[in-house]
This record gives structure tokens, C-alpha cells and sequence, in this order.
């Protein structure tokens, strides 16, 4: 992107958005008969009882979203039923040859998540840094192909781990979109970039993310995380013992707010408004506004290792056009065609299509 200002602003704004906010409690007056009370405690309880299958069904999915809950200490190789799975997601280093024979004549647009695609899962988000020689491999890819950092964090968390100008970067899941800060040569479309989905929700995010710090600082382990457009509630370093009680206190605030919803990731609960925009959605603006939207001359990578990440993978499959490459140590339900263990490989696989690109521009 050069100096000056060029650059597409959309705003996608959701009709008659604000805070609901239901009383903190039961109004009691003192005119109530005995059986007045008797009802109100009734219903107080039965609310309770209600919700209480609906926080299991959290927590088991917490469990579920936990690699420590599906064999984490055993790589793919090591796992009784790699076999089959591996027939159906083969390794996309095994299958450099292919996958590189499938992108002639089409230009190949990387997209790539963060957290356990290119930085290690840390137990503190905040120092979940790239290691040099995968920022390097980053770099080298984005020389040759478009690329695109699409992650639940925060835009310009991201933007501070990764330190790189030539790259597009979507935070928030997709809701927070910025172009290259420097001239990008493969671009076919408009010069700049720049998408935030539904900006009106913002104050009710930042709402949200001060009622959660408050309501989970007796949990120890839990960590509150404002990503502009989506509040994330960490819950790796916490007891597993206290993953109901967690989540019974983010369904206390996310009940106030019906306009936001849960999602879930690696050790994470997420909050997000309820606009139909999802990891999927910011691959295919993408695309469009690489100017490839139509075309048949483009192979979308997306590498990401997450369940949100499956929205994109997802895309990639019904559109019949592109790859989608899980990373992942363990068999999981994926709709990506590929795997890669760990982020090491990512780093390999990387490097390997630099190399390749520069042979092939050599022949």
C-alpha cells in the first residue's frame, strides 16, 4: 500500500443493536403474599435447573476441544487409528509433488491462522510469539504469493507478533480486515483493503469484556482477552475443575447480551456478535478483493489448526478450488484434505513452496 490514501471501508451494520439488560434481580414487594414468594422462589429455581444441562453440554464441549482429552501425548504416528485417518488427510509434505502440480497455471493465495499454525500453543496468550526462522518462512511466501494472516486475535495484537508489511491481516475472525502497509504486486483488484463487520457492536464488546474480567477473577487460571471485535476467555491454565463454574459465569453475561453468541476454540471461550461473518466468509472478501472472486486461475491455501479454522476449510471444499491443510497431532473430524503435525512442519511446508516457486521460475 503506498502513502496515499486508497483504500474500499465497509461497515456492515446490524439493525437496532443494543444491550438488553434483565433486571440483576428478582423485584420483591414487601405486599407479596407467603405464596407470591413461594412462586417467585419456585421460578428462580427452575431457571436455575434449566440451565443447569445447558452448562454440562459447555463444559463437555470445553473437554471435547481439549487435546488432553484425545490422546495429546501421542503424535499421529503413534495413535491407533493414524492409519485410516491419514488415508483420507494425508500429509501435505508427502504430498508436496501433487499439491504443487495442482496449482499449475493458477496463482496460489496463502491463507494462514496464528495461534498453533505459526507460533506454538503457550499457556499465556500474550507470549505466544513467532519464532524467528517461521517469520522468515512468512516472509519468503509472501515474496511469491498473497498472503493473509486470519486468527481470532485481535488485528493489531497479530500484527505486533508477526512484524510483517507485506501481508494482509484478518483479525477478530474475520471481522477486521487491513491490506498491505506497503505497495502488494499481486494484487489485481483495488489498491487497499480495509473491512470491519458490524462496528456498532464495539461498545457492547467492550462491555462484555469488563463484566467477564470481573465475573472470573476468583477463577484462578482464566484469562480475559479483548479482541476488538470478540471477547475470548482463556481457560488453558485453569483447573478442569472449575471449567463449569467458568462457564457458568460466562453464561451469566452472555445471557444479558442476546445479540452476541459462543463459539469455541483450542482451550478458549469465545464471544462474538451473531452477524453471519465467520473465518470463511474473510477468505472468500479476499479473494474478491485480490480480484480472484470468479476465477478459475487461483488455488486458495488455508492452513489453520482450530475449529474455527473449519469454516474456511469448509469454503474451500464446496467451492471445489483450493486446499485446506489441518494442523493437528491427533485425528480429528475436519473438512480440510491435508494435515501437518505441528507448527515446525507448517515452517517446512512453507519453505518447500519458496523453493519450489523459485525452480520453477528459473526452468
Amino acid at each position: 500500500m503506498t502513502n496515499q490514501q486508497n483504500v474500499v471501508v465497509l461497515d456492515v451494520k446490524s439493525r437496532g443493536v443494543r444491550n438488553v439488560l434483565p433486571p440483576s434481580s428478582l423485584p420483591v414487594a414487601k405486599s407479596f403474599s407467603p405464596q407470591d414468594l413461594k412462586m417467585l422462589l419456585m421460578k428462580k429455581r427452575f431457571e436455575t435447573e434449566k440451565a443447569g444441562p445447558k452448562i454440562n453440554a459447555w463444559v463437555d464441549s470445553m473437554r471435547a476441544s481439549s487435546p488432553t482429552r484425545i490422546k495429546s501425548t501421542a503424535s499421529l504416528i503413534e495413535t491407533d487409528d493414524k492409519s485410516s485417518w491419514i488415508v483420507h488427510h494425508p500429509s501435505a509434505l508427502s504430498m508436496f509433488e501433487q499439491i504443487v502440480a495442482a496449482s499449475k497455471g493458477k496463482q496460489i493465495v496463502m491463507f494462514l491462522d496464528y495461534d498453533g499454525t505459526l507460533s506454538p500453543i503457550v499457556e499465556d496468550p500474550d507470549q505466544a510469539f513467532m519464532p524467528r526462522e517461521m517469520r522468515a518462512a512468512v516472509r519468503d511466501v509472501a515474496r511469491y504469493f498473497p498472503t493473509a494472516i486470519v486468527t481470532g486475535r485481535c488485528r493489531d495484537k497479530v500484527y505486533s507478533f508477526v512484524k510483517l508489511a507485506g501481508l494482509y491481516y484478518a483479525g477478530s475472525h474475520g471481522m477486521d480486515i487491513k491490506g498491505p502497509s506497503k505497495s502488494c504486486k499481486h494484487k489485481k483488484g483495488k489498491r487497499g483493503v480495509l473491512f470491519q463487520a458490524a462496528s456498532e457492536f464495539l461498545p457492547m464488546i467492550d462491555e462484555v469484556y469488563k463484566a467477564l474480567l470481573e465475573k472470573t477473577k476468583s477463577i484462578t487460571g482464566a484469562k480475559v482477552e479483548n479482541n476488538k471485535f470478540c471477547v475470548s476467555v482463556h481457560f488453558r491454565c485453569v483447573d478442569e475443575k472449575s471449567w463449569g463454574t467458568l462457564a457458568e459465569q460466562v453464561r451469566s453475561v452472555l445471557n444479558q447480551y442476546p445479540k452476541l453468541k459462543l463459539t469455541q476454540g483450542r482451550k478458549v471461550l469465545e464471544i462474538r456478535p451473531t452477524i453471519k461473518w465467520d473465518k470463511g466468509r474473510a477468505l472468500e472478501f479476499l479473494l474478491e478483493s485480490l480480484g480472484f472472486a470468479k476465477s478459475n486461475d487461483v488455488l486458495p491455501v488455508y492452513i489453520g489448526d482450530d475449529r474455527t479454522d473449519e469454516d474456511a476449510f469448509k469454503v474451500l471444499r464446496d467451492r471445489g478450488q483450493g486446499l485446506g491443510i489441518l494442523v493437528s497431532k491427533v485425528p480429528k473430524e475436519t473438512n480440510a484434505s491435508y494435515s501437518l503435525q505441528e507448527p515446525s512442519e507448517v515452517k517446512e511446508f512453507l519453505r518447500r513452496l519458496v523453493d519450489w516457486k523459485k525452480l520453477s521460475r528459473r526452468a
